[in-house]
Formats: structure tokens, C-alpha cells, sequence
């Protein structure tokens, strides 16, 4: 006999419909399985019958094939487990055959006939409203992130028997949702506990304001590293589409902390710098998300930007331009956003001294421009403001006075960001001042007279490309923004020139 069930497999971050087709006829005993399944999947009938033997059910002495439609589809994890044991026992007529045709079924399977959860179910419960489908059969453990979908028929489930008593019943066990006064901030850090760098902290906050890259270079212990891990304390937390979308990365990358919900804080990412290319913007034999896309609508951090792999740099140079990072595989191309606010920060030279006491420098000048050729500069050129921070001085460091805390930097970078997003409103991918196109810097920085003619005179003598010229005119925008400003004043643009340092210091003929 033939059973035919609704699973889904993860493409990128949707879901794309699976049929599972089990027939189980007379004939040899044997089991066969086609449509490109991964090694995951193949490994599957082990999981399946075992779960069948230690859940009360008999394994058919007959000949079973499996088919994932659509067959030129390769389809990867462990989301079948479940439809094919439920395809077995009603194909060999060891259970009803239930009204299923508006059901997604999900889940792996244990070895006891336990369920476990799998990764991407958001996406896959995102697909199940778009298909019709009423129903989505699931892991308890899954339930809560599915739940996040409006409206979704669930039916969470913890084992293989009590799959079918939910199929015949239509009940699940009932889901707990998420506490919805979870904070949306990390309240371990704050912007207060930085000392001094007055100048270094008003640039963060045009970053943080407008989405804007960022280079901080400056010695040891001049609170680099510090002061990046504490932006996140001073951007808005994510929005319900936002947070559904950072959500689903997650989910995807099965990162998601189980019985969690929805994202609301901006994700910050801070990998090594021994990290692969492959792990810093995504692929794979089964393609996974990079470190640039799970830094969705959050903030990508390298510390110690030059030690770097050179050719892992160079990756991030279009998907920091585009907001996307696409992998190409043989049989398919995958897409993942990465619509992400990069910050680094380095040394100015191999022993860090050359730019506070030039005079304990140890570097030669070819170590110095060995080391700073690491950092090519078209990827310069994709950064909006650079910084250069100076070392602290005896006074600040024994200081105790109290700064500026998080929360009242916060409030203006959410009112810079209210403006652009009512700015952006009716341009999709286009967050914040930082995402516009050529076409909208026409549209939306409009400069007064002073600053026009001042902005062509710093073109003439810094020499700046056309690139350097549209990350003026956007962080102009975004300072504009953060003084009520509708034209971009020459004083915003005198402030956005005076964060294009490295394109006139950062050099080795000044060494």
C-alpha cells in the first residue's frame, strides 16, 4: 500500500515543501529510499525502526521504498524521521489512515520512539501557512518557536505513539509561550562604565544611529575591544518582522536556544581571528549561514582585525556592500541576508605604539607596511567611519566620574532610527541610513548651499573616491537625523569628513 505525507526541508532561511511518499509492498524484503537524501537522512531507517520495534509496532517483512519528492531537490537533516515511521505503520496497515493531507509533519526520531527537535522549524511553520496547510505535527521541543507564527494549528508531540493518538484526536500537548518581559538588552554592560575616548563614543553613537560600518585603530589597552562590546546596550531592540527574520537565521543554523521565542536583542558576533572563510560568510557541502549573516540587523565585530586570514576579509567586501551573501552550489544557489553593521578594530603597527609613543615602537617601516597591507583598502573603503583612539591618560584612568549610561544614548539613536525608518518605509531591504542606494542619497540628502561647496572642496584636496564620497553623504545624513535636521548642514558634513581619518592619515607615507 502507498502512504503520502507533508514534511519540509530548510533551502537557505525558507522551508520548501517535501512529499514523502512510503510504499510498502509483497516481494523481497528490502528498503530503498530515493530523492537526494543526505547521508542524515540515509541513516534515518535505523532511527525508524528502531522507534517502530520500541514503541509496540512490528517492522513490515516486506519491500519499502521511500520517495522525497520533489527528487531534484538534495535535502539534508533529520526533519523525516517522523512522516516516514507514520508512512510505514499506515502503509502496512498497523494504523488508520488519518486525514493528513492538511498536515506538516516534522520531528527525528529517538531510539525509543522519542522526539527530538530539529532545526529551521520556524521557517517551516512560515511554509505551512503558506501552503494551507492547518496543522503542523511537531517536537514539543519546537513548539515554542513555532508558536511564534500567528495562528498556527500545532500539535506537539514527545514520542512516536503519541504522534498517532494526536493525528486521531487532533490535540497536542498545550504550548507554554514565551514570557513577553524578557528585556530586550543586555543589562551586564554599559556605556558608562567608559572612561574617557569623549570623541570615540560620539562617533559610536552616529554608527549605532544610522547602521553605519565602523575602524577603531589605536594601541593596547585604550578600550577598543570594551567599547564595541557595549553598542549593543545603545541600539533599539529588534522589531516583530526584524526579530522574526534574525529569528529564523537562528533557527536555521540551529542556534536557537531551546524553549526560547522570539529574538529581540541585536545579535552581536565576535569570532576569531582564526576563523575560516567558510565560517565567516557561510557555505558548506550543505550550506549554513557565516558569522555575517547570524550578525543580521546586529553588529559583526573583529577584534584584531589584521591577524585576519587576508582571503577571508575579502569575502566580507560584498556582502557588506549588498546586504546579502549568496553560495553557489552545483545542484544549487543559496542566499542569506547579511544586512549587518561591521565594526573592527587593530593596531596601528605589529607592537601597537607607533601611534601613542612613537618612541617605544619597535616596528621597522616594512613590518609596519607588511602589517597594515594586511587590510586592503577597498574594504577601507566600505567602512563609514574610522576612528583613531588615543590612549588614556593617568587623569581618566583614576577617574570616578560617571558618564552617559546606555540608556540615554539609547533614546536618541532610537529617535535617529524612528526617522529612518519612516524614511524607509516603502523601500524593502533599506533599514537605515547606511543601506541607501545611489538613488536614495539623491533623494533623501539634500544638502544646503555651505555644505555643497564645502563638501567640493574637501573632495578636491583629500582626494576621496566615489565610494568614500556616498559614506560622507550617509553618515551626514544620519547626523542630520540625530539633530532634527532635515537638509544635511556643513556641520554635519564638516563631522562626517573629520570620520574619513585612514584616508588621509592611515598610510605608510606618513611612516
Amino acid at each position: 500500500m502507498l502512504a503520502i505525507l507533508h514534511s519540509g526541508s530548510v533551502l537557505g532561511i525558507d522551508a520548501v515543501p517535501v512529499t514523502v511518499e512510503v510504499d510498502v509492498a509483497f516481494g523481497l524484503p528490502g528498503y530503498s529510499m530515493v530523492g537526494l537524501p543526505d547521508s542524515a537522512i540515509k541513516e534515518s531507517r535505523e532511527r525508524v525502526f528502531s522507534a517502530m520495534k520500541n514503541s509496540g509496532f512490528a517492522v513490515p517483512n516486506r519491500r519499502i521504498t521511500i520517495n522525497l519528492a520533489p527528487a531534484d531537490l538534495r535535502k539534508e537533516g533529520t526533519a523525516f524521521d517522523l512522516s516516514m515511521a507514520l508512512g510505514i505503520l499506515a502503509a502496512s496497515e498497523q494504523m488508520e489512515f488519518p486525514a493528513w493531507d492538511d498536515t506538516l509533519i516534522l520531528g527525528e526520531l529517538a531510539l525509543d520512539g522519542g522526539l527530538r527537535s530539529v532545526r529551521g522549524i520556524l521557517s517551516m511553520t512560515l511554509l505551512a501557512r503558506k501552503m494551507g496547510w492547518s496543522r503542523i505535527l511537531l517536537p514539543v521541543a519546537n513548539a515554542r518557536e513555532a508558536a511564534l507564527v500567528p495562528g498556527a494549528n500545532l500539535l506537539p508531540v514527545a514520542s512516536l505513539r503519541e504522534a498517532i493518538e494526536a493525528l486521531r484526536t487532533g490535540n497536542g500537548r498545550p504550548v507554554e509561550l514565551e514570557d513577553s518581559s524578557e528585556s530586550a538588552f543586555d543589562d551586564s554592560v554599559d556605556f558608562s562604565e567608559i572612561k574617557g575616548q569623549f570623541q570615540a563614543k560620539r562617533a559610536l553613537e552616529v554608527s549605532a544611529a544610522g547602521g553605519h560600518n565602523f575602524v577603531m585603530v589605536g594601541g593596547p589597552g585604550c578600550g577598543k575591544t570594551l567599547m564595541a562590546r557595549r553598542i549593543p546596550s545603545i541600539l533599539p531592540p529588534l522589531t516583530d518582522e526584524e526579530g522574526l527574520e534574525t529569528t529564523r537565521i537562528y533557527s536555521v543554523a540551529g542556534l536557537l536556544k531551546p524553549g526560547k521565542g522570539l529574538m529581540r536583542m541585536r545579535p552581536f558576533r565576535s569570532p576569531h581571528h582564526s576563523i575560516s572563510e567558510q565560517a565567516l560568510v557561510g557555505g558548506g557541502r550543505m550550506p549554513r549561514p557565516g558569522e555575517v549573516s547570524l550578525a543580521h540587523l546586529g553588529l559583526l565585530f573583529l577584534d584584531e582585525l589584521p591577524e585576519f586570514r587576508k582571503g577571508a576579509l575579502e569575502t566580507l567586501r560584498q556582502p557588506l556592500e549588498e546586504g546579502s551573501i549568496t553560495i553557489a552550489r552545483m545542484a544549487q544557489s543559496i542566499t542569506y541576508p547579511s544586512r549587518c553593521m561591521f565594526g573592527a578594530a587593530m593596531n596601528p603597527c605589529p607592537c601597537g605604539y607607533f601611534q601613542d609613543a612613537p618612541e617605544r615602537c619597535v616596528c621597522s617601516r616594512e613590518s609596519v607596511r607588511r602589517y597594515r597591507a594586511k587590510v586592503s583598502g577597498p574594504l577601507l573603503d566600505r567602512v563609514d567611519v574610522h576612528l583613531e583612539i588615543p590612549a588614556l591618560s593617568v587623569d581618566e584612568m583614576v577617574s570616578e566620574q560617571m558618564t552617559e549610561n546606555s540608556d540615554a544614548v539609547r533614546i536618541r539613536v532610537t529617535q535617529a532610527r524612528k526617522i529612518q525608518t519612516d524614511r524607509f518605509r516603502d523601500i524593502p531591504g533599506v533599514y537605515c541610513n547606511s543601506h541607501m542606494s545611489s538613488r536614495e542619497l539623491r533623494k533623501f540628502c539634500r544638502l544646503s548651499p555651505e555644505a555643497r561647496l564645502m563638501l567640493r572642496r574637501a573632495l578636491d584636496s583629500l582626494g576621496l573616491s566615489a565610494r568614500a564620497f556616498d559614506r560622507i553623504l550617509k553618515v551626514g545624513r544620519t547626523l542630520a537625523d540625530l539633530d532634527g535636521s532635515d537638509p544635511v548642514q556643513e556641520r554635519h558634513l564638516a563631522e562626517a569628513i573629520h570620520y574619513r581619518s585612514l584616508d588621509r592619515r592611515f598610510s605608510i607615507k606618513n611612516t
